[in-house]
């Protein structure tokens, strides 16, 4: 039985691949942040008591900012996969908080690659990489596209590209990086602009809402489904050897089509509930993302499925029926989020 270690695990993609890993017959390792509230509820619906007999789903504390946490984990489960999907991912937020944001997410991925060399473990190992690492760069963007990263976040993430590079460069570890972009999903936290628009599309249909404020909404994304790329990611870590490979579905459309889509899916004109609030725009705009993943699709046989608008009425109907159920189980819906 092959075992997978996942950092992130609590987050949307973390919970799709421990999901897709356990379905192939993977034990499955989380490491998770220790916090006074619950953070795992993208898991519960796999959780299993470790005292259960078959049980091959565990969670450990752990944090990518503590190399010595990450180093006893990888000495004492000996994971013959490591995905490193943990970090501060919020774009936005990573202006506000960029020492932290580069931390975790470009040390983070050092400190895992040297624990993987120090221990001597044979495990191969997924970088997540991100689209906003192209930044300014003219699309689409391959994997030979020069990068050109516009905030802390994209800052943080090459670095983790590049130490992952030298590290499969420098010592022979099988070390592949996934260059994913924009990938959503019902599961998306709810301060991303996606599942902010979905979620207050619920909240205004039920008339718990009034307005939904946005920033810019000309940026230009490719937008993909989320389970569907973690698929990708776990086909990256079964080839011969470890490379870099660009992950989207070629497509690109802008927040303001996001939004008129998910508006119109519930029968609402956007033009009546949104407005543009200042504070949310970035103080270096990243225009357009465009995905060629023609390399993806020739070397791991690997193509999306979910389009644009399907996306966009998955995302929309999981939050009509989720407030559905909450209404008539008489739970009160949260707030919309602020950021």
């Amino acid at each position: 039985m092959k075992k997978a270690l996942i950092s992130g695990i609590t987050g949307q993609d973390g919970s799709y691949l421990a999901e897709f890993l356990l379905k192939k017959g993977y034990e499955v390792h989380g490491i998770k942040r220790r916090s006074s509230s619950f953070n795992t509820g993208r898991i519960d619906g796999i959780y299993t008591d470790l005292h259960e007999h078959g049980s091959r789903f565990y969670m450990h504390f752990g944090d990518l900012c503590d190399s010595s946490s990450l180093m006893k984990l990888l000495y004492e489960i000996k994971p013959d996969e490591v995905y490193n999907l943990g970090a501060q991912s919020h774009v936005r937020v990573s202006f506000d908080i960029p020492e932290y944001t580069g931390d975790v997410v470009g040390v983070g991925t050092l400190r895992l690659l040297e624990g993987i060399r120090q221990t001597g473990i044979n495990t191969r190992f997924y970088q997540a990489s991100s689209s906003e690492m192209f930044g300014s760069a003219p699309p689409p963007q391959s994997e030979q596209t020069v990068f050109q990263p516009r905030s802390p976040y994209a800052c943080a993430k090459l670095y983790g590209h590049h130490i992952t590079v030298n590290y499969r460069e420098s010592y022979g570890l099988y070390a592949a990086s996934g260059i994913l972009f924009n990938h959503e999903s019902p599961r998306r936290g709810e301060t991303f602009v996606t599942r902010k628009i979905t979620r207050a599309v619920a909240h205004i249909k039920f008339g718990l809402q009034q307005k939904l404020y946005l920033g810019y909404l000309d940026a230009r994304r490719d937008w993909g489904y989320a389970p569907e790329y973690v698929e990708a990611m776990w086909m990256m870590l079964q080839q011969e050897t470890a490379d870099d490979y660009v992950i989207g579905t070629g497509e690109t459309h802008s927040v303001r089509e996001f939004v008129e889509e998910a508006f119109s899916h519930a029968g609402l004109d956007w033009h009546e509930y949104v407005e543009i609030d200042p504070r949310y725009f970035r103080p270096a705009e990243v225009e357009a993302l465009l995905a060629d993943p023609s390399k993806a699709k020739k070397a791991l046989g690997w193509e999306h499925k979910v389009g644009f608008k399907e996306l966009v009425r998955i995302m929309v109907d999981a939050e009509l029926a989720d407030l559905t159920s909450r209404m008539k189980g008489e739970l009160k819906p949260a707030a919309a989020p602020s950021v």
